[in-house]
């Protein structure tokens, strides 16, 4: 049996204890839970692995309680400094080139030559990095390619027996992964995930940034890049207008009745902050109940690009996609009888 740790003194001290011992402890930051586990010790990186059936050729992003602790791992350079002082400690992850005197495992970069890192926001993730005093792996704290956990009990359904333990530390304030920005060349910043920072709010900072093919299932210099991900058991189809009776409904703005079995609001009053923090739990609600009224599917009303848009929609693209090794995909296909429906 996994653990419950309390988000007090002893739970914290406990967590970080077991983390320096090379077990595995998923804690929540300001955006999903992640799993962490040292990240100087292969072993229990390997173990992140195993417990997630993650693909071994995914790299996975250290944390740190300081900029200063993370800019140890990395060599830093006057745009990293910059992103920090604006955003950390948040919700962006920066790809650097590894410092000689790294000691992050190979595992954990996957062999790269880079290093993704963050300092994530919340005082039990800050707690519980300055106590384990290492740079902890922490991919999310779910089945590798299944819906990321915003709550402890999410990490539970999908892990208890496998994990040692969870800080349950609450409900994730952000509820979606940190923005990843590769800026290895710091005259060609790189997005190589939207999340809880946005493209606009970077650019400030930046200047132009780079946006790479998201349609590629190759080797990824990042979390979270792999096409299949974030999927539900249930297949799900994009920017429905009208959708059908025998599916769920994952609705963004005011609703004015539904044919849907089973609705799921995003934001009534359509707030991207608000939806990006109800994601997960609408996925995950809307695919265990509808799987338990054997409904067809999972529609996805339309979600603006822009803002925290663009990271919705990067991840409900990517729990839509076709399942790798799937004879006939993960998506399901229904003839579009509205303009603007996009069958997937």
């Amino acid at each position: 049996m996994t653990r419950r740790l309390e988000n007090t003194a002893s739970g914290l001290a406990t967590a970080a204890s077991i983390l320096r011992a090379g077990g595995l402890v998923a804690f929540g930051t300001e955006t999903v839970y992640g799993l962490g586990g040292d990240a100087t010790q292969p072993q229990a990186v390997a173990r992140i692995f195993e417990a997630k059936n993650r693909p071994r050729f995914n790299p996975l992003i250290s944390h740190f309680p300081t900029a200063a602790a993370a800019f140890e791992q990395v060599v830093p350079n006057a745009l990293a400094q910059r992103l920090a002082k604006a955003f950390w400690p948040g919700p962006l992850t920066l790809v650097l080139p590894r410092a000689a005197g790294s000691t992050v495992s190979d595992l954990a970069a996957d062999g790269l030559a880079t290093l993704a890192v963050r300092v994530p926001r919340g005082d039990a993730a800050q707690t519980l990095l300055r106590l384990t005093d290492r740079p902890v792996a922490a991919p999310s704290a779910n089945r590798s390619g299944r819906i990321s956990p915003s709550d402890a009990a999410h990490v539970l359904e999908e892990l208890d027996g496998r994990i040692d333990a969870v800080l349950d530390s609450g409900p994730c304030a952000v509820g979606l992964e940190s923005t990843v920005l590769d800026i290895s060349d710091p005259a060609r910043p790189c997005l190589l995930r939207p999340g809880g920072v946005t493209l606009e709010a970077l650019q400030a900072v930046c200047g132009p940034i780079a946006l790479p093919d998201t349609q590629s299932d190759a080797a990824p210099l990042s979390p979270g890049r792999m096409l299949s991900h974030y999927a539900p058991h249930l297949p799900v189809r994009l920017d429905v207008t009208t959708p059908r009776a025998d599916e769920a409904l994952l609705a963004f703005g005011p609703q004015h009745g539904s044919p849907a079995a089973l609705v799921w609001n995003l934001s009534e009053h359509a707030s991207l902050e608000e939806a990006a923090a109800r994601l997960f739990t609408g996925l995950r609600t809307l695919d265990g109940e509808g799987a338990r009224r054997h409904l067809r599917g999972i529609a996805v009303q339309p979600i603006p690009e822009q803002g925290l848009g663009l990271a919705i929609r990067d991840r409900l693209t990517r729990a839509a996609a076709p399942r790798p090794g799937a004879s006939s995909g993960h998506a399901y296909s229904i003839p579009a009888t509205q303009e603007g429906d996009s069958p997937l």
